[in-house]
């Protein structure tokens, strides 16, 4: 049972002081007396389903293709080569990412599992793949937005998943008006979704467990969200160093998956 602390330096020294094999036990302690948990996860997340993510040396962004080698992967994402280079970018976004056939594994099962019983407030997500949603999760504040999402530039008509990605237009056009459809994901100069976000610092600011799993949190939306947080409890799962890791109760390296997993 976890003790009542009289300190933060406590607390700490009680944490940082527990051998590997009890920290799970601790990990499932915490959960039961969390009353508001909340998930914060990023590209990490979604790797054990198949997806790449962007920075490690097998991510997207270290993938060769000679038909982008003149540019860098952060243009190809951005409003600014939607904008002036559209044709190119919608080949690179069709070619790397279509996630439509890929499915949810572990982590996102017991997310959504986790929410059905009412033990989870809900999932911040850095993802654009829909797999929380995919895996039955309803209460999801995705705060780079989908690419199972398009919308008309023009009439703001809302389009399904495979409008572009089944699309022979070079650039997708809205069959009611003529103007460009793009998916409605946040590219790199561009704000985040309003809504999205204030929900997201709403239920972090609220929970007294924050568990932050398969992200560095390099990329600055997360990060920020990250330092709202002020509740009882934190909790960080991933294979590399994570930010932060100071400031957090119990960490784990290792697959987010098999942790997930181990949660009763």
């Amino acid at each position: 049972m976890i003790p009542d602390f009289i300190s933060e330096k406590e607390k700490a020294k009680y944490f940082h002081s527990l051998p590997e094999d009890q920290k799970m036990d601790v990990f499932n302690e915490i959960v039961s007396e969390s009353a508001h948990i909340v998930f914060l996860g990023g590209a990490g997340v979604s790797t054990e389903s198949g997806i790449p993510d962007f920075r490690s040396k097998d991510g997207l962004y270290h993938r060769k293709d000679r038909r982008f080698g003149g540019y860098k992967p952060e243009y190809l994402l951005s409003c600014d080569c939607l904008e002036k280079k559209p044709a190119v970018f919608f080949d690179y976004f069709r070619q790397n990412l279509d996630c439509r056939k890929i499915e949810p594994n572990d982590a996102h099962g017991k997310l959504a599992q986790m929410e059905e019983s009412g033990r989870l407030d809900g999932v911040v997500t850095q993802n654009i793949d829909g797999l929380h949603q995919k895996s039955g999760s309803r209460k999801v504040w995705e705060i780079h937005g989908s690419a199972l999402r398009s919308y008309c530039v023009g009439c703001r008509r809302e389009y399904g998943p495979d409008f572009i990605f089944e699309n022979r237009e070079e650039i997708p056009r809205c069959p009611v008006c003529g103007k460009m459809v793009r998916p409605d994901v946040t590219l790199y100069g561009e704000l985040l979704p309003q809504r999205a976000y204030e929900a997201a610092v709403a239920a972090i600011r609220y929970a007294d467990l924050l568990i932050i799993g398969g992200t560095s949190l390099e990329v600055g939306s997360a990060a920020q969200l990250a330092h709202m947080y002020h509740g009882k409890y934190l909790v960080i799962i991933n294979k590399g160093k994570t930010k932060l890791e100071g400031k957090a109760d119990l960490v784990f390296h290792d697959s987010i998956g098999k942790i997930m997993r181990q949660l009763e």
